[in-house]
């Protein structure tokens, strides 16, 4: 089987499955080791939330 054959049963999924479907194919991807500034602004963003906690989403004014 192609990459293509795949491609084109992607756009045969259903929309209520495609999250499965995310799911199983990143596992396929193989990931990164993240480089210095990432390990740095996670560990930033993750004090931030420790300390100020985050807005629930339905409090932000999208508009």
């Amino acid at each position: 089987m192609s990459k293509e054959m795949v491609k084109g049963l992607i756009d045969l999924i259903d929309d209520r499955d495609m999250d499965t479907i995310f799911k199983v194919l990143v596992r396929f991807v193989p990931e990164e080791a993240p480089l210095p500034d990432e390990i740095e602004a996670i560990e930033r963003a993750n004090k931030s939330i420790a300390e100020h906690g985050t807005i629930p989403h339905d409090a932000i004014d999208w508009d």
